[in-house]
């Protein structure tokens, strides 16, 4: 009897930690969950109302889901859930735990919206070029958000970032060559008209996809030499930026000329330029666009 109580005993011990733990990555996750949730009712709406109504093939495990579905009248959802779980657990071990439980619930999100959206159809455009335009910035918009917080929507995104930290493979690389082997199956499908249709959007899809990915992490990085460093230094850093001071020296008067380098935002830029007019018009600024930023103040290490 003692050694039953015991077991339960531990048992409510271990369960309650795990709530604890739970509520401790909630509360420090919220925001990311929040944005996979919206990234995934706006893809699982792209898919269901522009991409099965016009038979237009789909990319990564999505793209097998719907030629299944166009085959055999299989559901989507399903080949989705059974594709990502042993996904999953083939590269479980090669992926860090944030990245896991968010893409775990990305594709919890994503397979539940999907039989929403088709139980709610809607009167769709006649025209099928529009139709690929919609779906490729919707979809392309909705997987820069959910990368953009360090999740994923599954499928062919797990075997790239596996892939990548098994053997150094680019992801882009292998991404391109598994979309165009879907898109080659697609063609015996869905006809080569769709086919032409699909790959439109598929192209729309990656370039809005790789601008919201770089919006959301470009930052401008100045090169300032001025003659009152320290001014500009507090300057900058009492608008929460941080800069570093290279002590440097002129090539043609040997005089030592501190030189500052700061990453700022855009608006950030004018103020300083503002500032320096007043303050110090000789001064020199070099103003470059930075595509990625990581570190304290800017994008997590976390969401790699």
């Amino acid at each position: 009897m003692k050694k039953l109580e015991l077991r339960k005993l531990n048992l409510k011990s271990k369960l309650a930690n795990g709530c604890v733990t739970a509520m401790k990555w909630l509360r420090k996750e919220w925001a990311a969950l929040l944005v996979v949730t919206l990234g995934n009712v706006v893809f699982a709406f792209a898919v269901i109302n522009f991409t099965l109504p016009y038979r237009f093939p789909d990319m990564g495990v999505s793209g097998l889901a719907v030629l299944s579905h166009y085959l055999f009248g299989i559901s989507p959802t399903w080949v989705i859930v059974i594709g990502n779980a042993g996904l999953l657990l083939w590269g479980r071990k090669s992926l860090n735990a944030r990245f896991l439980g968010l893409t775990v619930y990305s594709i919890g999100v994503f397979s539940i919206f999907m039989p929403v959206f088709l139980s709610f159809p809607l009167p769709l455009p006649q025209d099928k070029f529009m139709a690929t335009l919609i779906t490729g910035v919707l979809k392309g918009l909705s997987i820069g958000m959910i990368f953009n917080v360090g999740a994923s929507t599954g499928g062919t995104d797990i075997v790239a970032m596996v892939m990548r930290r098994r053997y150094g493979i680019e992801v882009g690389q292998f991404s391109i060559f598994v979309n165009l082997f879907i898109l080659a199956l697609s063609l015996g499908v869905v006809g080569l008209e769709s086919v032409v249709y699909g790959a439109a959007g598929l192209y729309v899809f990656g370039i809005v996809l790789d601008n919201v990915t770089r919006q959301f992490d470009r930052r401008k990085q100045a090169f300032i030499i001025t003659n009152i460093p320290d001014e500009v230094c507090h300057f900058i850093t009492s608008r929460g930026r941080g800069v570093t001071l290279i002590e440097g020296r002129g090539g043609y008067t040997g005089q030592a000329r501190p030189m500052l380098i700061s990453l700022l935002e855009p608006r950030q830029v004018v103020q300083l330029k503002k500032f320096l007019q007043e303050k110090d018009p000789k001064a020199f600024v070099s103003i470059c666009d930075a595509s990625e930023v990581l570190g304290k103040g800017f994008k997590s290490w976390k969401s790699l």
